[in-house]
């Protein structure tokens, strides 16, 4: 809509600032109280701006473009084109008076990307305010209340901010006092961050195969799997679909094993009304870039066990004893999150709800299309049990040729999409850790991400829907 592009020739740089940040679209358009174009401003002006020791309270009309490019109402699309430069460009569309009526977007290969983060709530108003209060790095009010927030919001005692999802998992578990000797219980299909950290603390990790409707960890295959070493499972909510919790629970119990939740896809998902993340010793947590809700880089453990909480927090922070500063108890590693992070996140912990709607909606509408063909399958619905959330949405192909069909049709036509995680067994660092795999073999080769970022336009569905019975339909 041109109104989110428009702003007041009374605007500051910080008002023009927040309706770049609203509208995505990297420009502004400074207008009069009759939407008289009086000039343009981009993300690059005020930049330079700050730069040259400008500051975000000067009036922004002087900072922008009078000389600006623009086409008119009555012109030509072939004309319109000729005024865009290489690459993207935003004109404006005026009328005889010179007033705004819409604008035209050009880009030489616009790409759907499969996932991006949705920066529209209050991210720029509490990151400006951790600046401004010099609190940048690992202290400040943010954090604080970042962690409060994430553990009411998975129903824990205690949440504890760190540097990424992979440190989450790491210092979970050298706080259940895993180490060299103990043997971890690991899916085959996951990221590689899940399988690595058990290698980080020293323990010998077990691959076992996973479910073959939910494609999350096989209870079964748990259980023949456990040892006399085995100390611990590391669950993973796969692409935002609960583990089946009562029946790993029930194992965790009778072997007298922790149990540590992987939840990097699946903020939000529940089982039986409870939120992932608060049935293990620790739950672990990422806020990567492309995850439900992001801090760029960053991570969390939530726990309701106060010994383990106080020890992650011991070992996150170089292992200095809290009421000795420089005295340091155990060898301990920097893992912590910054001030600057922690406020994206509360911010974007405000709209997860909003955001976990739009998801699942994005989801539905991929569902009305992929329904009417045989060649790809949506992931399954949960039981009656649990609540899954969408991460991306994702789907099986028939066979490997078929998916790689479809990648490379989508990619001809400007939508990225992403395979499935290789099955760990299937890499040579791995092999010798491997228990059994045989459906994660084949769902891993037949794998395929859409894109869910939370713009998506109905024409983006009808493009998609489009391919898929031009394209891809057809050539099968």
């Amino acid at each position: 809509m041109i109104e989110k592009l428009l702003c007041s020739k009374d605007s500051l740089l910080l008002d023009v600032l927040k309706v770049i940040n609203e509208n995505e679209k990297g420009i502004a358009f400074i207008v009069d109280e009759n939407r008289k174009l009086l000039g343009v401003i981009t993300d690059g002006d005020i930049r330079r701006s700050l730069l040259s020791g400008g500051d975000l309270q000067e009036d922004a009309l002087k900072h922008s473009n009078r000389d600006f490019t623009y086409a008119t109402n009555k012109e030509s699309l072939e004309a319109v084109l000729k005024k865009a430069v290489k690459g993207r460009n935003i004109i404006p569309i005026l009328n005889s008076k010179k007033e705004v009526t819409d604008y035209f977007e050009y880009s030489a290969e616009v790409r759907v990307p499969v996932a991006a983060p949705s920066l529209r709530g209050n991210e720029f108003k509490y990151l400006t305010e951790a600046f401004l209060s010099s609190w940048i790095s690992s202290s400040g009010r943010y954090i604080n209340q970042f962690e409060r927030n994430f553990s009411n919001f998975t129903k824990t005692k205690h949440g504890i901010a760190v540097s990424n999802g992979t440190c989450a998992l790491h210092l979970a578990l050298l706080a259940l006092n895993i180490g060299p000797g103990d043997e971890v219980i690991v899916p085959d299909l996951t990221f590689a961050a899940t399988i690595n950290s058990v290698i980080h603390a020293g323990a010998t990790p077990v691959i076992v195969d996973i479910d073959e409707t939910t494609w999350c960890i096989s209870p079964p295959k748990i259980e023949e799997s456990i040892s006399p070493r085995t100390k611990a499972i590391i669950c993973v909510h796969l692409f935002g679909q609960p583990c089946d919790m009562e029946s790993i629970l029930e194992i965790t119990k009778e072997n007298n094993i922790s149990l540590i939740e992987d939840c990097a896809q699946a903020h939000g998902a529940q089982f039986k009304g409870r939120p992932v993340g608060s049935f293990g010793d620790v739950g672990c947590f990422s806020f990567f870039g492309n995850k439900i809700i992001t801090t760029g880089e960053g991570g969390m453990c939530v726990t309701n066990n106060s010994d383990v909480d106080k020890k992650i927090r011991l070992l996150r922070d170089h292992g200095m004893n809290k009421d000795k500063r420089y005295w340091h108890d155990v060898v301990g590693f920097n893992y912590r999150l910054t001030n600057l992070q922690a406020a994206i996140g509360v911010a974007q912990l405000e709209n997860i709800s909003k955001t976990l709607y739009c998801r699942e909606k994005i989801e539905q509408k991929y569902k009305s299309v992929l329904d009417k063909f045989n060649f790809l399958k949506l992931q399954a619905p949960p039981s009656r049990n649990c609540d899954k959330v969408t991460w991306l949405v994702c789907a099986l192909a028939q066979d490997n040729k078929t998916r790689n069909l479809v990648v490379q049709t989508l990619s001809r036509n400007g939508i990225d999409t992403r395979p499935f995680f290789y099955a760990l067994s299937e890499m040579p660092l791995y092999k010798k850790y491997v228990c059994s795999n045989e459906v994660s073999v084949q769902v891993s080769q037949r794998g395929i991400s859409f894109p869910t970022v939370l713009n998506l336009e109905p024409s983006y569905f009808e493009k998609f829907k489009l391919i898929m019975e031009e394209e891809i339909a057809k050539s099968l």
